[in-house]
């Protein structure tokens, strides 16, 4: 790769052996996906989930610190595991609070912004189009490079930190122009409403064009999508296709309309998704008896999200026997705090968890200490992740959702 001085200074251990290591490894990846050089980011978003790195993790955050080193752009925080403040109510060990505690003072100390969020794009940090930008979270990522327009690849926990710390990534992937091009053309015949049926087109989109390399343009036949639903559209699409960037025609800033997106691009795929193909996919995910949790997560939900939660939940009540967890970000739920929100949630019986995703809580050990399995909720992603966990999971939209919790039962 081709280095600036100030890159040969790093490499040289000018600034510390650690970091020189740490820029090494930055060389080897871009090495490795043929960079030829690196850019500058103006923002990294390191994934640090300390039940996940553990105690090596923990060393070498450690180190970081007591080699004095910060972070040299603006670095926030990717959901954690634990929401500090209630870790009981889901039975985690405080020995995870504990472990979390630390973590989050190393990387305080480091100058990470511990936002504990996946959805910082809406309330911490919009980078302009065309930024470069090193972050991890897939569905972050989806986001980042398709509705916004700024340029990142899935970056590592170590790779983000990395970044941050040195406020370079190597130029390969979706930081070039010619990689951004769409090579799979889609075409939606009818109207999506719901988070769950954007979700269920990006599983459908996922599967039958997987690939990390694979960018679909979608041409839509219906009203405008919201910034939620394109949300739920990535994470979908990084779930079950592995992928990082797409093109909606007339709608994201590099798709003025599908000719556009594509540019002279190979097309390697075309698909024609019906008002069938939606259906099907929410109402393949069926169990019977009643519903033991209704979740809402993955990505964390938006004010808007909470507002359209409380209102559905406004003078209703969670069924006895049926669970209502939601998650979100700090800054979100102290805005639903003072709108009401939160308190309308809670009232119905509903728990609201921040700075997590409940995925990530361990909802394996949650299942044998509760007795939990069958599970309904309006995100794709969680339906493709939780099954690995032991659960029986139903993708619905929002408002059979709500009628799940306050009937306890599927319809």
């Amino acid at each position: 790769m081709e280095l600036s001085d100030f890159e040969k200074s790093i490499l040289a251990g000018d600034r510390g052996g650690l970091l020189a290591r740490m820029f090494s490894d930055q060389v080897q990846v871009g090495e490795f996906f043929g960079a030829e050089r690196f850019v500058e980011v103006g923002n990294a978003h390191f994934m640090g989930d300390s039940e996940v790195f553990g105690g090596k993790g923990l060393q070498i955050l450690k180190a970081l610190c007591d080699a004095n080193l910060k972070v040299q752009v603006p670095t926030t925080r990717n959901a954690n595991c634990v929401d500090l403040e209630q870790a009981g109510l889901l039975g985690q060990p405080a020995s995870l609070a504990a472990s979390e505690s630390e973590v989050k003072s190393c990387l305080a100390q480091l100058g990470v912004m511990v936002t504990n969020t996946c959805i910082g794009y809406q309330t911490v940090y919009q980078p302009v189009f065309g930024e470069h930008v090193a972050w991890g979270d897939t569905g972050t990522v989806a986001y980042a490079n398709s509705v916004i327009g700024a340029r990142t690849n899935y970056e590592s926990g170590t790779a983000a930190l990395a970044a941050g710390l040195t406020g370079r990534t190597p130029a390969y992937g979706y930081h070039l122009d010619h990689m951004r091009r769409a090579n799979v053309r889609v075409r939606v015949e009818c109207e999506l409403h719901d988070y769950a049926h954007w979700g269920a087109l990006g599983a459908i989109i996922g599967e039958q064009a997987r690939g990390y390399w694979s960018v679909p343009v979608i041409k839509l036949s219906g009203r405008r999508p919201t910034q939620d639903q394109l949300k739920h559209l990535g994470a979908a699409l990084a779930s079950y296709g592995s992928m990082a960037m797409y093109h909606v025609a007339g709608i994201t800033p590099e798709a003025a309309t599908v000719e556009a997106a594509v540019n002279g691009r190979d097309v390697k795929q075309e698909l024609i998704i019906s008002a069938r193909d939606i259906e099907e996919r929410i109402y393949d995910q069926r169990f019977e008896g009643t519903v033991d949790l209704v979740v809402f997560t993955a990505p964390q939900l938006s004010l808007m999200e909470l507002r359209e939660l409380a209102s559905c939940l406004q003078g209703r009540q969670v069924a006895d026997g049926t669970h209502l967890i939601v998650t979100t970000n700090a800054t979100s739920l102290a805005a639903a705090e003072e709108e009401g929100y939160a308190a309308v949630i809670r009232q119905a019986g509903g728990m609201i968890f921040k700075g997590t995703c409940w995925y990530t809580m361990d909802p394996a050990a949650q299942r044998q200490r509760f007795g939990w399995k069958r599970l309904v909720t309006n995100s794709a992603k969680l339906v493709n992740i939780i099954q690995a966990h032991g659960f029986e999971p139903a993708l619905r939209s929002t408002e059979e959702c709500i009628e799940a919790a306050v009937t306890g039962r599927l319809m």
